[in-house]
């Protein structure tokens, strides 16, 4: 899924037989994401600080993030987020996350449903692989408690570097891991359905304006579902512009939602095209506009998808910083024209350093 591309955060599925649109923007787009598992291009690790004799602290609060999300649908579906998100620094230079939230789900015919995760993170660097590791646990008001966890693998392949120190290429691989409760709807969690996925992520700096990010997934779920999604998309910037081409395909072994809640198609296959401006309007204030048109066929069905998002990124002072988002989805009939689907998703974010 492009929720972490985790992958990616897929809108909430709704539970009625009609296309669901998975070609949001902020599926396709990883730089326009703003939760914490925002996905980012690799960057270059800082040149080492020559060693003072000052002494260093060993646990030292780095940074504390607070994270909004709210997806709503035209199934009267939605979906509320607050996840805070402290970062340690450790005297090795090893990184400790703490992270919790608040998640409100509901959806017709259901009772609404509170969800409290709390997971500990690590972070670290063991000769040329970035290691990232979290386990913890979901809490619900009125369901099992339930384990999830999360590995990641990062290595870079080669880096080319510009005078500037800027990179001028670069080719990345990861490889992911993740189990946990899978929180598409109240049906899904109160059906306890859990999900162990993994898979690998490839990002290709081509050149200083062209890049390529790729990823592959597989799936297992409790209810004995098989899933597999590949997501390749290609993007060139120019000047205060950027093109994109996106390709998804995603497919189960069978089409469990009637009985589990959760949108599993047989077959799937998204593509489109994406045009978006991105420039800072003030020192202080940075803007991007997106839209993507393309075609969907779930199951056979072909239908049209447009999108739409905004992101707006203010720097209140050196260390605090917030995004405001908002992105709207459609999918949409081709031959009348009719509104099949919409989802709306408002996000935020505040980051503060120390």
């Amino acid at each position: 899924m492009l929720e972490n591309l985790n992958i990616v955060s897929f809108p909430p599925q709704n539970l009625q037989s009609i296309p669901v649109l998975i070609a949001a923007p902020e599926n396709f787009n990883p730089q326009l994401r703003l939760t914490s598992q925002q996905v980012s291009p690799p960057q270059r690790q800082p040149t080492p600080k020559p060693n003072s004799t000052t002494p260093r602290s060993a646990f030292v609060l780095e940074s504390v993030q607070t994270g909004f999300r709210k997806d709503m649908n035209s199934s009267q579906q939605e979906n509320q987020i607050i996840e805070p998100v402290f970062q340690f620094r450790l005297f090795n230079g090893e990184k400790i996350k703490l992270k919790t939230a608040f998640n409100k789900l509901s959806q017709p015919k259901f009772a609404p449903l509170t969800n409290i995760p709390l997971q500990l993170g690590w972070e670290g660097k063991t000769g040329k692989y970035n290691i990232k590791l979290g386990a913890g646990i979901d809490l619900f008001n009125r369901l099992p408690m339930a384990l999830n966890f999360n590995a990641q693998i990062d290595r870079p392949i080669f880096v080319k570097l510009n005078p500037d120190n800027s990179i001028k290429s670069s080719l990345f691989l990861s490889a992911v891991l993740e189990q946990g409760p899978y929180k598409t709807s109240v049906k899904t969690l109160e059906n306890q359905i859990t999900a162990t996925r993994s898979g690998f992520n490839t990002f290709w700096q081509i050149d200083p304006n062209t890049s390529f990010f790729g990823s592959y997934r597989v799936g297992l779920y409790n209810d004995g579902n098989f899933e597999q999604q590949i997501f390749n998309r290609l993007e060139h910037k120019w000047g205060e512009f950027w093109f994109a081409g996106n390709v998804f395909a995603w497919k189960y072994a069978s089409d469990n939602q009637e009985s589990s809640g959760y949108f599993s198609p047989v077959s799937s296959l998204v593509y489109n095209g994406e045009i978006g401006w991105g420039k800072n309007i003030f020192p202080f204030l940075n803007c991007r506009l997106n839209t993507t048109l393309g075609r969907q066929i779930v199951n056979g069905s072909k239908s049209g998808g447009t999108g739409y998002q905004t992101r707006c990124t203010v720097k209140i002072s050196p260390n605090i910083g917030l995004d405001l988002g908002y992105s709207l989805g459609k999918s949409h009939n081709l031959m009348t024209g009719e509104s099949l689907y919409n989802n709306q998703t408002l996000t935020g974010q505040l980051q503060i350093k120390f």
